[in-house]
């Protein structure tokens, strides 16, 4: 399984959000998301629920990819939205509360004190990201969800900054090439 340490920058950066159900609506998407689709087979959605979730080895299925581009769409939508401060589309509330339902992923602890899942599968992991969205939109920190304030990207992050003025995905990328910029331009 590869970690999210030895992922490429670029890619690394869509899964920093602070929250595993942000990071499934990185994968790509519809519309203007198209052009960063990373989810295109079983074994694709496998490997990337992997990476969000530390997990190797998730099973997955054909029948898995609706399921996850339905899931995806919502969260993705509830976010932008809860950035806005719109409450959630009925729709969304449904599909988000409909994949929540289907058993989670069950931890188990291993005789040296590591932590495993066994037989895991998408059905599975999908509904533990669902969990961890109804976790997110029905808390406080969903007043603090943002979209990234650079001028050509637009991912979503959890502010946990303590006085919640956080404006860039990364201060690594996007805040230090808008300060950049804006350096340049006032000389």
């Amino acid at each position: 399984m590869q970690d999210r340490k030895s992922l490429p920058p670029a890619v690394r950066r869509r899964f920093q959000t602070g929250r595993p159900c942000l990071d499934l609506a990185h994968t790509g998407g519809e519309d203007e998301f198209a052009v960063w689709e990373i989810v295109h087979t079983p074994a694709d959605l496998g490997h990337w629920l992997g990476v969000i979730l530390d997990i190797p080895e998730i099973a997955t299925d054909p029948a898995d990819l609706p399921t996850f581009r339905t899931l995806r769409a919502a969260l993705d939508r509830t976010a932008r939205g809860a950035a806005e401060s719109n409450p959630p589309h009925p729709t969304d509330i449904d599909t988000i509360n409909t994949i929540a339902r289907t058993p989670p992923l069950i931890p188990h602890l291993t005789p040296d004190a590591s932590l495993t899942y066994p037989a895991p599968t998408a059905q599975a992991a999908l509904s533990t990201l669902a969990r961890d969205a109804i976790d997110l939109f029905a808390s406080p920190l969903a007043t603090r969800i943002r979209v990234c304030a650079s001028d050509n990207c637009a991912l979503l992050f959890v502010d946990a900054s303590r006085p919640g003025r956080r404006r860039w995905c990364s201060m690594d990328r996007c805040g230090n090439l808008t300060k950049v910029r804006k350096y340049r331009t006032t000389d």
